[in-house]
């Protein structure tokens, strides 16, 4: 078994501009070590994925909910972990602090801070309120010696309307603040992604979503990225094929289990005993 220490070592060296790997985002032990076994080298929790799996929302779950999670994926597999720690469950830097202290336990080897508020009146901390927050996780990141990998999230193109030099200028106030890894999830085109690439020294995180599922993982390194995630795409999609069992209601027919069973086979062959 691969120590703490390994995978984020293992976990940080996968980070270069320009040569960017595909992080997916299980949402379960048995997604988990499917996609280990399918050759994956890392691998992200995704709130939202997690949350279908209470039945509830993106947002939805505890701050201890989300870290037993994170225990269960971390033990389930023999490759880094981060995860999506959403905003840290907490406003002031000392609590977010604490949480990146509780998550560093599960044995993780990074996590994402989000400057969401979970507030619909105020969706956006306050640029400089969102820099302290990052300053105290990456002090608590640090003095673990783990060698934690702490990704900072501006999440302004997911939550009203976004100015792309804002992002751009709060992406880099985090990153004076010492996050290790950069992100901008709902970045509208390529265009967005070069010039956060372009602007930003540290590993730039991408998340594949509307018109950038168009584009291919070279075109991704070309731009500058560095790590492309799914968030919970791959949950949403796996669930999604439960809307066939509709069929068994409105037409009476079991034609609709033919659809994916080729899949689950294969990917069957990757679960542990």
């Amino acid at each position: 078994m691969t120590s703490h220490r390994e995978k984020t070592t293992r976990f940080r060296a996968l980070h270069e501009k320009g040569d960017c790997f595909v992080i997916p985002n299980p949402w379960d032990a048995g997604s988990a070590r499917i996609l280990e076994g399918l050759g994956f080298k890392a691998l992200a929790t995704t709130s939202s994925g997690f949350a279908l799996t209470k039945g509830r929302r993106d947002y939805g779950v505890s701050r201890e909910e989300a870290l037993d999670h994170c225990r269960e994926i971390v033990n389930a597999v023999d490759i880094p972990v981060t995860a999506d720690l959403e905003n840290g469950w907490a406003s002031e830097p000392e609590d977010v602090a604490e949480t990146i202290g509780l998550a560093i336990e599960t044995g993780l080897a990074g996590g994402s801070i989000e400057d969401a508020t979970g507030d619909p009146d105020k969706p956006i901390y306050d640029q400089n309120h969102a820099a302290e927050r990052i300053v105290a996780a990456e002090y608590t990141a640090r003095k673990s010696k783990t060698g934690f990998v702490l990704t900072a999230r501006a999440e302004a193109f997911l939550y009203g309307d976004a100015n792309l030099d804002d992002v751009i200028d709060r992406l880099l106030q985090f990153e004076a603040a010492g996050a290790d890894v950069l992100y901008a999830p709902g970045l509208p085109n390529m265009d967005a992604v070069r010039a956060v690439c372009n602007a930003i020294s540290k590993p730039v995180n991408v998340l594949i979503l509307r018109d950038l599922k168009n584009h291919s993982v070279a075109e991704f390194a070309e731009a500058g990225a560095a790590r492309l995630s799914i968030g919970g795409g791959l949950a949403w999609s796996a669930y999604g094929t439960l809307g066939a069992a509709k069929e068994f209601l409105d037409k009476g027919s079991f034609a609709s289990l033919d659809a994916n069973a080729g899949g689950a086979k294969t990917v069957a062959a990757f679960l542990k005993d």
